[in-house]
Order: C-alpha cells, then structure tokens, then sequence
C-alpha cells in the first residue's frame, strides 16, 4: 500500500527586507582616511625621509663651519634652527609632486568620482606634512646634539607646534599648483623653484640679514618664513620671548589658513 505524498507544497510568505539607510561619512572620518591613504607610503618606505634629509644634512656639514661664532655661543645655536625651518619649506613645497604623478597617471582623476569629499581629500593630503616635520626635526636635533649644540627640548617641541600649520598651508598651495598645471608638470616645477629660494634667502635661513640694503630689509619683513625663522631661534634657545612668538604663530597660522583656503577652492574646480 503506498501513500500519496504529494499536493502542492505550503507556501512561505515573503520576508520583506527594510532598505537600510547608507550613514553618510562624516568629514572628520573622510580626512582620517585620506591622511591614512597618503602616509602609507611613508610608513612602507621610511627611508624616503631620510633621502629627503640629504641635502639639510649637506649644509650643517658644509655651511655650519664657515659661520662665525655668535657671542651666545656655537653658530650650530643659530644655524640649526633655520636648518629646520627650510627643511619644512622644502618638504612642504614638494608635496604637489606626488599629486602631479596622480594626475598623469589618471588615479587622481579617480579620486575626484569617489565619494569622499573634495575637500577632504585636500585637507588630508595637506595634513601629511606633520608627519615628515616631525620626523626630520627629531634627525636634525639629533645630527647636531654631540657636535656643541644645546638642547632645549621644551622649546624645541614648542617649535615643531608653530611651524606645524605653515607647513600644512604650504602643502595645500603646493597641491594646489599642481592642480592647476594639470599634465603640465614642468608649470609645477618652474613655479616652485623660482619662489622657494628667495623666500629662504629673504627668511634670513642662511645669512643673518642685518646689514642689507633698506629694500632687501622691506622685502624681508614682507615674507612670513621670517618670523617663523625669528621664533624657532628664540625657541631652540631656551627663551621664550612673547612677542616674537606670537609673531611666528600669527605667521603660521596665516599661511595655514590661506594655503588651506586656495587649495580646496582649487580642489573643487579642478576636473
């Protein structure tokens, strides 16, 4: 005797599934990723900020000891704290390099479609700077610490936090030129060189500006890297004159908030 098993099955009625809102990603969280994104190079090659410090190192070897003795002491005293300020210009200014290859490449172009905002992936690239002025301002202090140069770690960590927003505006302006010379690349470099070297001779990082001509003195008062040079040395020193700081902090965070300001408005118009 068999049984008859069959019949249409019982149906299951559907489970509908509630569409689950996508949680857009705060700016903070954009910019975290975007600095992430940009140190990993850093992070898998360490060595590339030592190579970065070829030519600092070159001109503490060679320059330093052409430098007269200061009455308060080693010329390192005076030398090492401009030293430090060029090689955040100098690290600072490069930064559009690394976007210029982006965009030749088409991975920047890439970037611009992705969802992150535009001015997040800006202010990321810019606030990589901090991570190369750390680390090369450690190297420095520790090149010249055995060779007649006083540590003042205090001033020196107070130092690194004036020149910390300079650096970041100065990397923004440097993204932001590289933006503007598309595929150009040799508009980035021409640009780059022509402005840097004045603003270091004009910022006093290699010969005390003291007896220059009047204009020479007016278009020195006129470059904020001039007061940022003024307040490390006092920094570096041990000192801590108010006003003269005061001054170096106004003139970083100046530069700061402007290269800031360009560099997203550049971000948000390129294409």
């Amino acid at each position: 005797m068999t049984t008859d098993l069959g019949g249409a099955a019982p149906t299951v009625p559907a489970r509908r599934r509630t569409p689950v809102a996508a949680r857009p990603v705060g700016l903070a969280a954009d910019i975290w990723n975007v600095l992430l994104r940009e140190l990993q190079p850093v992070l898998r090659q360490p060595a590339s900020v030592l190579f970065a410090m070829v030519q600092p190192l070159v001109f503490l070897g060679l320059f330093a000891p052409l430098l007269p003795e200061s009455p308060d002491g080693s010329a390192l005293q005076w030398f090492v704290p401009g030293i430090v300020a060029m090689t955040a210009l100098m690290s600072a200014s490069f930064t559009g390099a690394n976007l210029s290859e982006e965009i030749i490449s088409g991975s920047f172009e890439r970037l611009l479609v992705s969802p992150v905002r535009r001015s997040s992936l800006m202010i990321g690239k810019a606030l990589r700077e901090m991570v190369p002025l750390v680390l090369q301002t450690v190297i420095i202090v520790a090149v010249v610490t055995p060779f007649a140069f006083d540590l003042h770690l205090g001033g020196v960590l107070v130092g690194i936090v004036v020149l910390v927003p300079f650096s970041v505006g100065l990397g923004a302006l440097s993204l932001a030129l590289a933006i503007a010379a598309k595929e150009q690349a040799w508009i980035f470099w021409t640009v780059q060189q022509t402005v840097i070297f004045p603003l270091l001779l004009l910022a006093g990082v290699l010969l005390p500006l003291d007896g220059a001509p009047g204009w020479l003195q007016t278009a020195s008062d006129l470059n904020p890297l001039k007061y940022l040079v003024d307040a490390e040395r006092a920094l570096f020193a041990g000192s801590f004159p108010v006003d003269t700081i005061v001054s170096g902090f106004a003139a970083s965070f100046v530069v700061g908030a402007l290269g800031l300001w360009a560099g997203v408005r550049t971000m948000d118009r390129a294409s």
